[in-house]
């Protein structure tokens, strides 16, 4: 007579489920606290990536029209995007100093 039940070695047990998950709970626990805790860290650096270049483009225009411009200058004369929001990814917008012609 032929058996009816193949006994089938293939696959996880209950078990072995059980292990795989505690070890990537154990990761994520350990990873998400670093990862957010350096989120804010990165949002600075881009701003000051932002202000570091916006500081060129003023330094460009200062150097062909011997003006310090505004922010709409850099715009409208093309030495930014037309629609380039100047807003850092930590939400601070940015600013020249009118006197200096410094990027705030």
């Amino acid at each position: 007579m032929k058996r009816l039940w193949i006994h089938n070695e293939k696959g996880f047990t209950l078990m072995e489920m059980m292990v795989v998950l505690l070890v990537i709970t154990v990761l994520l626990l350990i990873a998400l606290p670093n990862i957010t805790s350096h989120s804010s860290k990165i949002n600075d650096k881009g701003c000051e990536g932002l202000k570091q270049m916006v500081q060129s483009q003023v330094e460009a225009y200062r150097i062909d029209n011997n003006a310090i411009p505004t922010l709409n200058d850099l715009k409208t004369e093309d030495y930014l995007g037309k629609d380039r929001e100047l807003v850092c990814p930590n939400g601070y917008e940015l600013s020249i100093n009118s006197t200096t012609g410094k990027v705030e």
